[in-house]
């Protein structure tokens, strides 16, 4: 099975960019361990908003890489870079995670990581913590999980930079599950 990673930076309060998008505070003088991730990677899923931010900033930075733009409202379009999934989002996802290939990078944004993470179909959350406070923001998961003790957050590996940048690596394992009895 393969396995889905959220690479993503946040800052320290917990946002991906700026209520509009903004990610011009984000550390750009060194490669924080993205290079050696993005060898890894084979497959990228993104939401529609962050797409439409990607397009913003010039050429399409993924080529050669299959990625997938989820959107309800994208229906009929076309970019040569990127196949739209519509509906059946978590199905499609978890038939994806089983198809033969390597890592697949959720790009972002909150509400596919939302949905990602509510379903069980995150195996790593990668953070680049940023020591900066947005205090408001597109939050790292747009919405509140009906079962947030649901799955649990193992640490995997903590380093820190220079900057200040903490960038934490994480494994979402879900807690066994009591045996089922087949008696009422």
């Amino acid at each position: 099975m393969r396995t889905l990673r959220l690479f993503i930076a946040t800052s320290l309060d917990g946002f991906i960019a700026g209520p509009n998008g903004e990610i011009d505070w984000l550390f750009t003088d060194q490669d924080y361990g993205y290079a050696a991730f993005y060898a890894t990677v084979d497959t990228l899923l993104m939401g529609r908003h962050t797409y439409e931010q990607i397009l913003k900033l010039g050429d399409y930075p993924y080529p050669g890489r299959p990625a997938y733009v989820f959107s309800s409202q994208l229906v009929g379009r076309i970019d040569p870079h990127v196949t739209f999934i519509h509906e059946g989002w978590v199905d499609w996802i978890r038939t994806l995670k089983q198809a033969p290939g390597q890592t697949i990078w959720l790009v972002g944004g909150g509400q596919l990581i939302h949905l990602c993470l509510e379903h069980g179909l995150i195996d790593e959350i990668i953070l680049s913590i940023h020591p900066l406070l947005l205090g408001v923001g597109i939050p790292l998961a747009a919405g509140r999980l009906s079962d947030p003790l649901g799955w649990q957050l193992v640490p995997n590996s903590v380093q820190t930079f220079s900057t200040g940048l903490l960038q934490a690596t994480y494994r979402a394992v879900s807690p066994p599950q009591p045996p089922q009895s087949d008696q009422p």
